[in-house]
């Protein structure tokens, strides 16, 4: 696409909230009147491959001005990390850690926590790998009893959970490890859907998590509500933006 378009294009929907599929195509007709659709399609493809726009949802997209969420990673997560993909390299798994909430909480937590997600069929295998190594407290699967009485008290423990399939999950590499890390659309999900095991960042905190995510960085929210779906809170969730962030996503929510 040469870059005169782009540059065009941007000047044309900067200042738009938002702009449809069908706003592009007649933006691009006025430069190929015969343009066909299948083509369209393509100038669609290479517009977010080049981070000149970002879906909001099916259909509908924005300028892209918000970076894409990459949190830094601390040496205990890579080693874990190492750990993982050593043994288990062909399996899916994602790994992160809550001090990456700092950057959107109102309060700094104080704990830290790391969460491995893997396939269910490797989750004790994964469990007994890192037991005999890890010098954190393990927790497998923990259910509210454990998180009450346990993991609560735990100074930085790493707990194992099932990997739920489709999650929004990307493939980063750090001093030469390659490993899989949530997507900031699986991580909102995530702690609004486990509200037990994620206690400490609910209510206030859990809106100001959310509302900083979204202002700061670029989301797809149709890979979030997807997911969300999946998980079984997709409505709970879309009222809770609509309870308490409606100017952030009321070109969003249906």
């Amino acid at each position: 696409m040469p870059r005169i378009i782009a540059n065009k294009l941007v000047d044309a929907f900067k200042d738009r909230e938002y702009f449809t599929r069908e706003d592009l195509f007649e933006f691009y007709r006025s430069f190929e009147p015969d343009l066909k659709e299948g083509t369209f399609g393509w100038r669609i493809y290479d517009l977010k491959a080049k981070n000149i726009i970002r879906p909001l949802k099916r259909g509908l997209y924005v300028i892209s001005y918000k970076p894409k969420y990459k949190p830094e990673t601390s040496p205990e997560l890579i080693k874990l990390a190492k750990r993982i993909t050593d043994k288990f390299e062909d399996t899916k798994h994602c790994i992160w850690e809550t001090e990456w909430l700092n950057e959107f909480s109102q309060h700094q937590a104080s704990r830290r926590m790391i969460l491995i997600e893997i396939e269910k069929d490797f989750m004790e295998s994964l469990y007994y790998e890192l037991k005999d190594s890890s010098r954190n407290e393990l927790y497998l699967n923990p259910d509210d009893k454990e998180i009450d009485f346990y993991l609560a008290e735990s100074n930085y423990p790493v707990v194992i959970k099932k990997l739920i399939t489709r999650s929004p999950i990307a493939r980063r590499t750090e001093k030469r490890v390659k490993f899989y890390t949530p997507l900031l659309e699986k991580i909102l999900v995530d702690l609004y859907a486990e509200e037990k095991l994620f206690y400490y960042l609910q209510g206030a905190e859990l809106v100001h998590i959310y509302k900083n995510a979204i202002s700061n960085y670029a989301i797809n929210f149709t890979k979030l509500f997807s997911y969300a779906k999946r998980r079984e809170r997709e409505q709970d969730i879309k009222q809770f933006m609509t309870n308490h962030m409606f100017h952030l996503v009321k070109d969003i929510i249906e």
